[in-house]
């Protein structure tokens, strides 16, 4: 599989070769192949081999004690037995990649062992377990070659010692010889399949992992803007709202200080009001970010009047402030629904009492089964809705119609503004409510 890149210095895995390995070139430009070391089958199979391998060494040596006691060639026979057993211990000393000096091991193990054949045909058993350390380190078609010569060499001992021509040895070392090879072309295949598996494996769990912690890292980006766009709301809403009243108060106060200094201590008490209201609602940020009014119990509509009342005070009669509430919920608000409108209630009246110029305004809450919606009305001066006002120097104010559109969008609803110059301004708000499934009527018993 290809990794990050097409170019010519990318990292391929190449395809496996007839023998079932897979060659890369290291950093001295030969050729490695997986050896048994990290694959335990391939571990037992060389254990397997090795055995067999002594075995039919040892086996072949004692039937020929046995059959040619004390013939000339008997230690030759001894020492080229003993020698080829030496070479055999020391291949898995070089390795398993082909370098020279293991290219000259397995030259001189395979010319003992032909040496060793032709004195005794018997030793052509030992060509099996030479099968498999050819396929092991050479390439494929010198692999190839080399069991066909082996092969060769099988066919002609077993003719020697027959008595007469026979196909079945003829016939049977090339099968079994074609019979071994396949099989270790597939053992070794298979175990390259699922060590690129194994690969492919890690790979994707690599690439899983990494993607749900950028999932998560994006999550937490999201929930921490979104946190913070709902605190400048809640904050604007409240205290900024407040803040900006009591700027205004107290500006008043400080114009009428000399000439009538009885309005000017009520816009004082108004202003320490409203700080008392502010500290209440700083304090119910630090509790639970609930809107305060809420948190005293009653609803939305107890809230709203309470706001309705305490607005009408605070103008010191220049706004009056009415609250109607039409038809019946058919169950209880989520909290979050009445939060959002009592906010949208705070922002409009603030935005009346500062901008709009008014001497009414109408709170007007209306259930209407499916959906709950709020207006807020005024007689004021009234505006341009298409009409873009121009940012104040300070870059603090003009949040509250954004924050309120933001607020109703969040629960799937709509904001509608309707004004004129001088003919007043109505924000409508329209939240919709889940439905709850009706309860089946009961069945008669």
């Amino acid at each position: 599989m290809r990794r990050n890149g097409t170019g010519p210095d990318t990292e391929r895995t190449a395809a496996p070769d007839a023998a079932g390995s897979t060659n890369r070139p290291d950093a001295a430009g030969s050729t490695s192949r997986p050896d048994a070391a990290g694959d335990p089958d391939a571990r037992w199979m060389a254990l397997l081999m090795h055995a067999a391998f002594f075995l039919l060494l040892g086996a072949s040596l004692a039937r020929f004690l046995m059959r040619h006691p004390g013939e000339t060639r008997t230690p030759w026979i001894i020492a080229l037995s003993t020698v080829l057993a030496v070479l055999y211990l020391v291949g898995p000393v070089l390795g398993s990649r082909p370098t020279p000096r293991r290219l000259t091991w397995l030259g001189v193990l395979v010319v003992v062992w032909m040496v060793l054949v032709v004195l005794a045909p018997s030793f052509a058993w030992c060509a099996v377990p030479l099968f498999y350390t050819g396929l092991r380190i050479l390439p494929p078609r010198a692999a190839l070659a080399l069991v066909a010569l082996l092969t060769v060499f099988v066919v002609a001992a077993q003719l020697r010692l027959a008595t007469g021509f026979d196909p079945n040895l003829v016939l049977a070392p090339p099968a079994v010889a074609a019979v071994a090879t396949a099989v270790f072309v597939h053992m070794r295949r298979q175990a390259v399949r699922q060590r690129d598996l194994a690969a492919r494996q890690r790979e994707l769990i690599d690439d899983l992992l990494r993607t749900r912690r950028e999932l998560a890292a994006t999550e937490r980006r999201e929930g921490t803007l979104a946190e913070r766009q709902r605190l400048s709301m809640e904050i604007h809403d409240t205290l900024a709202q407040g803040l900006s009243s009591q700027q205004m108060l107290l500006q008043a106060a400080d114009r009428s200080w000399d000439t009538d200094p009885a309005a000017a201590r009520r816009h004082v008490l108004t202003a320490t009001g409203i700080a008392e209201r502010n500290l209440a609602e700083a304090r119910r940020f630090v509790h639970d970010l609930a809107p305060a009014d809420l948190a005293e119990g009653g609803g939305l509509e107890a809230a709203l009047h309470a706001l309705a009342v305490r607005e009408t005070a605070q103008a010191g009669g220049h706004l009056t402030v009415r609250c109607h509430v039409e038809g019946v919920p058919a169950a209880a608000l989520p909290d979050r629904v009445q939060s959002a409108l009592l906010r949208i209630a705070q922002g409009a009246l603030a935005n009346i009492t500062e901008h709009a110029e008014a001497t009414v305004a109408a709170l007007t809450l209306t259930h209407l089964g499916d959906r709950v919606a709020l207006d807020v009305a005024d007689n004021g001066r009234g505006f341009a809705p298409g009409r873009t006002a121009p940012r104040p120097p300070e870059g603090v104010r003009g949040h509250g119609l954004p924050a309120m559109r933001a607020r109703v969008q969040q629960l799937g609803g709509t904001l509608t503004i309707e004004s004129a110059p001088g003919e007043g301004t109505v924000l409508s708000a329209a939240v919709p409510l889940p439905q709850t499934a009706p309860t089946p009527p009961e069945e008669p018993a």
